[in-house]
């Protein structure tokens, strides 16, 4: 697969994943940051979403099925393989989340930590795989207790 039939596929696949958040155009056009014509326009296959598009709109609906399915998991992968096809990137070493985060409580055994620089809140579990995230520390703390059934 290329850039270019990457961006075609997930052209494709706009109205599949709205209509499986169950988002109408308008809900979903805000979503991507677009207007509701642009994406009318993209899901009839007049326009694009185009390279930056197609990797925010796979960013967004990372927890996806349909795009699961398509792409056989996560594309975080083969975005980054797609990028640096002809590079050879010296990949930066991460801090374990050290530098950015802050450490804000335990809930139902999992960590709950705050982006120090956006303020935002993510769930980690025990060997440090994020849940979720929101703005909102309530949020991820009721996604939490459903997770143990609370």
């Amino acid at each position: 697969m290329d850039k270019h039939r990457f961006v075609t596929e997930m052209d494709r696949q706009v109205k599949l994943v709205r209509t499986e958040y169950g988002f109408t155009q308008e809900t979903m056009a805000k979503v991507l940051g677009l207007s509701k014509k642009t994406l009318v326009e993209i899901e009839k296959g007049r326009a694009s979403l185009g390279w930056m598009g197609a990797v925010a709109f796979c960013s967004i609906f990372e927890r996806s099925q349909v795009l699961a399915g398509l792409l056989g998991g996560e594309a975080e992968d083969m975005i980054l393989a797609l990028a640096f096809a002809e590079q050879k990137p010296t990949y930066p070493k991460t801090m374990g989340g050290k530098v950015w985060w802050r450490f804000v409580e335990t809930c139902c055994g999992y960590k709950i930590q705050q982006n120090i620089i956006s303020q935002h809140y993510r769930a980690l579990d025990r060997e440090n795989g994020r849940i979720c995230s929101s703005f909102d520390l309530e949020e991820v703390r009721r996604e939490l207790r459903e997770l143990e059934g609370v």
